[in-house]
């Protein structure tokens, strides 16, 4: 079989802020409503950091408010919950964000249940996860979401298409079972326990990893002809002190065998921003009593 198809995570990132954008001038220009997107950073990690600086570079230059809240890594879990109240009362404020994951001394759980669900762009609250399984308008996590899209560009309709989902996270593999569920996929969700994970890989049509298990899944893992999703960041070493990314997929081997595959980097994450923007236009406008914006087919 011939080398896999790159699935282009940051063209199709760039289509979509496209249409993002003129959906924003829409809005300000009819309605006088900025998008605002606040994000809430918590100590200083320099991965956390660098993706709150891509938000922050998104959202502005797409036209949205962006508000930052940077607080102490020994910030106490009371100053946290006032700050997402005083969030939540906002009405500049359309979209909340609280960067994960917070330092260990404090407890993610009460944080995203105190986020006001239709504030909650990241898709987390229990609200949303059950809109989600229901079918009906919430919003749902950026980076499965914006797998779907991409597996939409793709492969177009995806019906009766064998789905198999590696991970099984709140943040990701959860929501990616039932996004791929309502794309009518036939889905199997497999993750740390699964017994026989290759097999159950070899007969996937669609095969999405996110394990944080560095080139995990193997060319003798994946069925000739998949399409292949590596939501996968690792950090290795490289050559001399530089380090190299790698994703849950053996890139090189897989593409063997794959019709198509993501990059690590340049797949999935681009998509995952330009999601989170895509969920703030989507916020601010079903917060003021205006039509949802459709999750696009193509773009």
């Amino acid at each position: 079989m011939s080398q896999a198809t790159l699935i282009d995570g940051k063209a199709t990132a760039a289509a979509l802020r496209i249409l993002i954008g003129k959906k924003i001038g829409q809005l300000t220009a009819e309605h006088g409503i900025r998008p605002g997107l606040a994000v809430v950073l918590i100590g200083a990690d320099p991965a956390s950091q660098v993706y709150v600086r891509s938000k922050r570079k998104a959202a502005v230059k797409l036209g949205m408010e962006s508000f930052e809240h940077t607080l102490p890594a020994d910030t106490k879990q009371e100053t946290v919950m006032a700050l997402v109240q005083k969030l939540n009362g906002d009405p500049k404020v359309h979209g909340i964000l609280v960067q994960l994951p917070l330092p260990k001394h404090l407890d993610e759980k009460p944080v995203i249940l105190a986020i006001d669900p239709l504030k909650d762009v990241d898709g987390l609250h229990p609200e949303n996860a059950g809109r989600l399984m229901a079918g009906e308008v919430g919003m749902v996590s950026c980076t499965p979401l914006g797998c779907q899209l991409l597996l939409r560009r793709q492969l177009g309709d995806m019906t009766g298409k064998n789905a198999l989902v590696i991970g099984r996270s709140l943040l990701f593999g959860k929501p990616m079972a039932q996004l791929l569920l309502a794309e009518d996929c036939t889905v199997t969700t497999a993750h740390s326990r699964t017994a026989d994970l290759a097999d159950h890989c070899r007969r996937a049509d669609i095969l999405v990893a996110a394990v944080g298990r560095p080139e995990m899944v193997k060319e003798d893992w994946v069925k000739p002809g998949a399409v292949v999703i590596d939501v996968g960041i690792n950090r290795l070493p490289g050559e001399g002190d530089k380090e190299r990314l790698v994703g849950d997929v053996d890139f090189d081997a897989v593409s063997n065998v794959a019709s198509a595959i993501t990059p690590v980097p340049g797949g999935v994450g681009p998509m995952t921003i330009a999601c989170l923007m895509f969920n703030a236009l989507r916020a601010a406008r079903l917060q003021n009593g205006l039509d949802d914006v459709k999750i696009p087919t193509s773009f």
